[in-house]
């Protein structure tokens, strides 16, 4: 038998047999359609290797779109629709200083959640 043929078997049950007690369970635990979808949205945002890097630089300290770009070699259009695309989602703010427009993270819950997910992926 070979691998794949193994890998596949593992997948399933042998048998179908519903355990309705676990089921209910976990049914109060079920997230609503919208709060699904918003949570799937922040995490395909999150699936870019350049948002990860803007959101990872602006979780030491705030930065004006210029300094992002150059932080990243790339260019502030780039940059500015990147971070167009983490303020709609929340996870980034911004303000303006004459004109300069300068980022930072939204609040902590981006810096746990990027924090999670580096624990994830460099354990064992």
């Amino acid at each position: 038998m070979s691998n794949e043929q193994t890998n596949k078997d593992c997948d399933m049950c042998d048998i179908y047999h519903v355990h309705q007690d676990m089921v209910n369970k976990s049914k109060l635990h079920l997230l609503d359609n919208a709060t699904t979808v918003r949570l799937s949205e922040t995490f395909k945002l999150l699936g870019d290797p350049t948002r990860i890097k803007i959101l990872t630089i602006l979780s030491n300290d705030e930065m004006c779109v210029c300094d992002i770009a150059a932080t990243l070699q790339m260019g502030q259009s780039a940059i500015s629709h990147q971070l167009r695309l983490l303020r709609s989602a929340r996870l980034v703010k911004f303000r303006r200083e004459g004109k300069e427009a300068w980022y930072s993270l939204d609040d902590n819950h981006v810096v746990v959640l990027l924090n999670q997910g580096l624990q994830h992926i460099l354990h064992n």
